[in-house]
């Protein structure tokens, strides 16, 4: 037994097809189209970017230098 899938909104039915050849007109009458096989689109491969490697501006609190220089005087 041939079967036949039709769609419409999105949704796909499944009928005979000795059923849809007799009854084609009030199949396209409430808008049932035959469903066409999409094909799955390829997931396409991710190109990473090169990183920049960020420098990262390390500020130094100018008082806490005087004091580790004041500490190493003292040992």
């Amino acid at each position: 037994m041939d079967t036949i899938k039709l769609e419409r909104n999105g949704k796909v039915i499944e009928r005979s097809k000795a059923d849809y050849e007799m009854n084609k007109s009030a199949y396209d009458l409430r808008g049932f189209k035959e469903a066409v096989a999409k094909p799955k689109p390829k997931p396409e491969p991710k190109v990473e970017k090169p990183k920049e490697e960020s420098k990262a501006e390390v500020k130094k609190d100018s008082e806490w230098e005087k004091e580790e220089t004041k500490t190493k005087k003292v040992e």
